[in-house]
């Protein structure tokens, strides 16, 4: 699977429905198609470089601009939450994206309300340095200046703020040149290096014996400001579940915890009519009407937030490109605004991009 600054392509029908639904997806963006980054190497200080050393796939014009970078900050309930902010350009794409995570920092001004940096004030990114899918962020001492409460958050922030890069693939972190085999406050391992599959904003309520477990990444939402977002959970799920795709939409369907304070847009009896098929990249799945929700049946009407909860989620598993979605083994689904979703739907460059 193609990494997250890039677009993939998703079926969901309809691609504008993906984007355009709720507050945190530009309207603007809906109506053309986002162009991502290219494919790069990223050698020291995560410049995006080719063989002669210039900016690969950037042209004169596009370097005066600005670019957009996936940031994890910590929202309202603790939570760690994909933020897309468009920032300068710059050939260090890596290092800003962390230095934009420090409290105090160049995000001070612009952090939407609710949300908080998650590096310690004074933290200095000293480098990233990005070898055989493995990043190595070096940090100056104040580093260490945390709660160990934030030490998870922090972990994840990093990781999958770096991770969002085509090449990088674990993240390891240093203070002052100094390998950290372990978190320095509360000893959160490291070791080789942290990935996404390490999970992020961990659930595990109501799981009694860990061990007969595996990980499994959902999105739900969440509000602020009137505005919806989107937040990956990692859950716990038992290993007899060997579909992740069947496993996933039970998850979704199921919803949230009480204590996260997220939403779910799915109804508790929505169901698959027939396990999940999957093709060449791309994961068809058909629902019971129930999936319309509070919608007229008979207009055939599905929400964003449920679409763009599927899409989010299936993306983040291997080898899945797009989704299709039918009811009753009909795709005849029709956006809120009344159009037919006739097209396939792309998972956005980036997630939450917007204000709120």
């Amino acid at each position: 699977m193609s990494k997250y600054n890039k677009q993939i392509a998703i079926t969901v029908i309809a691609s504008s429905m993906l984007l355009s639904g709720c507050g945190l997806f530009n309207a603007e963006q809906a109506a053309k198609e986002i162009d991502p980054p290219q494919d790069v190497t990223l050698t020291d200080d995560a410049e995006q470089l080719n063989s002669e050393g210039n900016v690969e796939g950037v042209s004169d014009e596009a370097s005066e601009e600005s670019v957009t970078s996936q940031l994890y900050l910590i929202d309202k309930n603790g939570l760690v939450v994909p933020y897309s902010m468009n920032l300068p350009k710059t050939k260090s794409v890596a290092k800003q994206a962390l230095e934009y995570l420090v409290e105090g920092g160049p995000i001070s001004n612009i952090l939407p309300n609710g949300f908080r940096a998650v590096l310690p004030q004074d933290t200095q990114v000293l480098g990233v340095d990005i070898k055989d899918g493995v990043a190595i962020a070096d940090f100056s001492k104040e580093f260490n200046d945390y709660k160990k409460e934030d030490e998870a958050k922090i972990l994840q922030a990093i990781t999958w703020t770096l991770t969002q890069f085509d090449n990088v693939e674990k993240v390891k972190i240093w203070v002052n040149g100094h390998e950290q085999k372990e978190m320095p406050v509360n000893g959160t391992p490291i070791q080789d290096g942290v990935s996404r599959e390490s999970g992020i904003n961990h659930d595990s309520t109501d799981v009694v014996d860990i061990t007969n477990t595996h990980p499994l990444t959902v999105y739900y939402t969440a509000e602020a400001d009137g505005q919806q977002y989107y937040v990956p959970v990692t859950k716990r799920v038992s290993n007899t579940e060997t579909d992740p795709i069947a496993a996933a939409v039970k998850e979704l369907i199921e919803g949230p915890s009480p204590s996260t304070g997220l939403i779910s847009g799915f109804q508790n009896d929505v169901e698959l009519l027939s396990a999940p098929k999957y093709e060449d990249g791309k994961v068809t799945l058909d629902f019971n009407e129930s999936i319309y929700g509070s919608f007229d049946e008979e207009q055939k009407i599905i929400s964003s937030e449920v679409l763009q909860s599927l899409v989010l989620t299936l993306t983040e598993q291997e080898g899945v490109e797009s989704v299709a979605v039918t009811v009753n083994g009909k795709a005849e689904l029709v956006r809120e605004n009344g159009e037919k979703l006739t097209e396939p739907v792309t998972r956005p460059a980036k997630v939450n991009t917007g204000s709120f």
